[in-house]
């Protein structure tokens, strides 16, 4: 029979093998469609913006993501 402990003690390592799988959002470049004005950004600005360029590893869109 399960019992709480071992069900406790499942539940941490399935969160902790989630977290070593874990990595940081990607960046992109947004162009604005009033003014052409770019952006560097993780999520959309609204809709006044369009994705103009990425996934990028930095917050100034200066290396590019490569996919595994």
């Amino acid at each position: 029979m399960i019992t709480f402990r071992k069900l406790g003690v499942t539940a941490l390592l399935a969160c902790a093998c989630a977290a070593l799988l874990a990595a940081p959002a990607p960046w992109f470049t947004w162009r604005s469609k009033a003014d052409g004005k770019l952006v560097c950004h993780q999520t959309p600005l609204g809709p006044g913006w369009e994705k103009a360029g990425g996934p990028y590893r930095d917050s100034h869109c200066m290396k590019l993501l490569i996919a595994k």
